[in-house]
């Protein structure tokens, strides 16, 4: 079975749970939330907590979660550290830690990418909270609508 194939099965998997659509979206908006947040390799675990936690179906917050493949990463991380780099008042400058470090790329000094970090690491976390916030908003609003209308068509489960 393709990737395209076991993705399909999975969310109609989804379209029959049992829970209530706002449920089933809110579990879908906190997986892509999750997603977008730095804690990147470290996101499955994070969105099992979540799920368990707040009980949550583990299968939907996961299927949110991996929504964001990795090439959609480094958009949603530009996006986060430019955001982040906005709202961060005394943030140093994001586009320009983050060109020097790509600039000296060939004389990498494992000093030099802790500092850069160091340096980044509150901006990131700001933005990625704000992008992830703002994607999983427009998750709930769009999986509801979705889920409410083949619900009304009698095409989820009971």
């Amino acid at each position: 079975m393709t990737w395209r194939g076991a993705l399909r099965e999975r969310a109609r998997a989804i379209l029959k749970l049992n829970d209530p659509p706002w449920r089933i979206a809110a579990a879908l908006a906190v997986g892509v939330f999750v997603s977008c947040t730095p804690f990147y390799g470290f996101q499955t675990l994070l969105s099992l907590v979540v799920a368990t936690v707040f009980r949550l179906s583990k299968a939907t917050v996961l299927v949110g979660t991996w929504l964001n493949l990795p090439w959609f990463a480094p958009l949603v991380y530009g996006a986060a550290l430019w955001v982040g780099g906005r709202l961060v008042p005394d943030a140093p400058g994001v586009a320009s830690e983050v060109g020097a470090l790509l600039a000296a790329s060939g004389s990498f000094s494992w000093p030099r990418v802790v500092a850069v970090l160091q340096n980044l690491s509150v901006p990131l976390l700001v933005g990625t909270t704000v992008v992830g916030a703002v994607a999983g908003l427009a998750t709930y609003v769009v999986a509801l609508g979705v889920l409410r209308r083949r619900q009304a068509r009698g095409m989820m489960g009971p």
